[in-house]
C-alpha cells in the first residue's frame, strides 16, 4: 500500500526507476562495463565517444559496428585530432566474455570516451558508481543507530544528563563539516590504499553526522515519554533501555525514513567534493568526484565535454533522492504539506 502511494506522481515513479536502475547497474557493473576497472590503452588518450553504425558502405542494413580511431597533431590548433580509421570494422558483440557489450581486440567502443590515461569513462562510471551511491549508506548504517539511541537515552533520562549530552551534541554540530573533512583527508598517509581511504571517509561522515538526528529524536523522546504506554511498561517493571528501545524509539520510524532519504544526497555530495579537491578516493580508483575532477580544466570542457558525464550523475542521483525523501515525507507527516 505504501509503495502504491508513493509510486502514483510520476515525477517521484520516475525518480524511483532512476535510483533502482542505477542500483543495479553498480551492482553488476562487471556484466555493464565493456572493459574491467584496470583497463586502460594510452594510445587513445581523451578519444571521443566511439561512433555506431548500422548502414553498411553500400546503404544496406548491417549488424552494429564501429571504427577505431587513429590521431595525429594538429598544427593549426596544437592539439591531438581523431579520425574514423575506416580500414577494419569491429562488429559489437553481446554477452560476450561475461560482458552485456564489447568488440574483439584490437577494436576499442568507447561509449562515452576515454579520459587522460585512455580509460573507457562509460565503463568507470560503473565502477565509480558503486563508490559514490554506497558511501551515504554505509555512514548511515554507522550514524543513524548513534543518533536514535544518543537522542533517546537524553530524551528519557532529561535533566542533567539532557544537558550534558545535548552540549556535547552541539559542540559536534558546531564543527565546519566540510572543512573538517578536507582538513583530515589533507593530513591523511599517502600511502594509504583507495579502500582504507573510503572506509575513513565513510568514518568521518558518519561522526559528524549523528549529531543533528540526535537532536531531533531527542524532542521527539520528550513528547513520547509521558504517553499512557510508556507508564504502562514502567508499571510492570521494563528497564530504561528496553523501554527506550522497544517502546519509544520506533514511535520515531516514520522520521527516521524520511530523514534517511533526505540525508544520502548530502553523503554523496560530501565524499564528490573531497574525490573532486583530490582528497577523496584516489587514482586509479574511480569515483564520480574524482572522475569530474578532469572536467575541471577549460579546454577539456569545450573540447572533451564526454568527461562531464559524472557530474550530471551526481545531479541526477542527489535530484531522484530528494525528490523520494519529500514525497515520503508528505506520505508520513500529513502536517508538513502546504494545503493550498
Amino acid at each position: 500500500m505504501f509503495i502504491k502511494k508513493l509510486t502514483k506522481d510520476k515525477i517521484v515513479l520516475t525518480a524511483i526507476i532512476v535510483l533502482v536502475s542505477m542500483y543495479v547497474c553498480i551492482a553488476f557493473a562487471d556484466f555493464f562495463a565493456p572493459y574491467p576497472r584496470n583497463f586502460s590503452d594510452r594510445s587513445l588518450s581523451y578519444s571521443p565517444p566511439s561512433k555506431i553504425f548500422v548502414i553498411n558502405q553500400e546503404g544496406k542494413l548491417s549488424w552494429p559496428y564501429t571504427y577505431n580511431y587513429k590521431r595525429h597533431f594538429n598544427p593549426e590548433t596544437f592539439q591531438l585530432d581523431y579520425s574514423l580509421d575506416r580500414s577494419q570494422k569491429y562488429f559489437l558483440k553481446f554477452f560476450s566474455h561475461g560482458r552485456l557489450v564489447g568488440v574483439d581486440d584490437p577494436g576499442r567502443l568507447f561509449l562515452f570516451g576515454a579520459d587522460i590515461n585512455g580509460r573507457d569513462v562509460f565503463s568507470r562510471l560503473f565502477y565509480g558508481g558503486q563508490i559514490s551511491l554506497t558511501i551515504g549508506f554505509l555512514a548511515l548504517l554507522i550514524s543513524f543507530p548513534i543518533g536514535l539511541l544518543y537522542g533517546g537515552i537524553a530524551g528519557y533520562f532529561g535533566g542533567k544528563v539532557d544537558n550534558i549530552m545535548m552540549r556535547v551534541a552541539e559542540a559536534i554540530m558546531s564543527i565546519p563539516s566540510f572543512f573538517l573533512l578536507i582538513t583530515l583527508a589533507a593530513i591523511l598517509p599517502s600511502g594509504m590504499t583507495s579502500a582504507q581511504r573510503f572506509g575513513l571517509i565513510t568514518f568521518i561522515l558518519a561522526f559528524i553526522g549523528w549529531a543533528g538526528f540526535s537532536r531531533v529524536v531527542r524532542g521527539m523522546v520528550l513528547s513520547i515519554k509521558n504517553q499512557d504506554f510508556v507508564e504502562a511498561s514502567r508499571a510492570i517493571g521494563a528497564s530504561s533501555l528496553r523501554i527506550i528501545t522497544h517502546h519509544i524509539l520506533p514511535q520515531t520510524t516514520s522520521y527516521v525514513i524520511v530523514a534517511i532519504t533526505l540525508s544520502v544526497p548530502g553523503y554523496i555530495l560530501a565524499e564528490s567534493g573531497l574525490s573532486f579537491l583530490g582528497l577523496g578516493i584516489q587514482q586509479p580508483d574511480a569515483s564520480w568526484g574524482n572522475m569530474l575532477k578532469e572536467a575541471q580544466e577549460y579546454i577539456n570542457v569545450m573540447y572533451r565535454p564526454w568527461l562531464l558525464t559524472p557530474g550530471l550523475l551526481i545531479f541526477t542521483a542527489v535530484l531522484a533522492f530528494n525528490l523520494v525523501g519529500d514525497a515520503v515525507r508528505d506520505m508520513l507527516d500529513p502536517k508538513s504539506r502546504v494545503r493550498k
